[in-house]
């Protein structure tokens, strides 16, 4: 169970192609990951408005294939 970092660093860099992007793997087990993401496409964005491109990137695997998720997301 979990994802991979691969994995979920092609859903990430696919949605955000400029952000750079830090992946912390939190309990070492592919499934609880912290996400530090830096996008242009967050400007001006709730850190809420923020999450939820984050999560929509990744394509409804949230609480499925990937159990957690901590986000750090902010414009450059």
């Amino acid at each position: 169970m979990g994802m991979p970092r691969d994995e979920l660093m092609d859903h990430l860099t696919e949605a955000f192609p400029e952000a750079e992007i830090t992946l912390t793997d939190l309990a070492g087990d592919n499934d609880h990951w912290q996400a530090e993401i830096v996008s242009s496409q967050f400007a001006g964005l709730s850190r809420v408005k923020q999450h939820q491109m984050v999560y929509a990137a990744l394509k409804g695997k949230m609480g499925g294939e990937l159990h957690a998720l901590a986000l750090k997301t902010r414009a450059p």
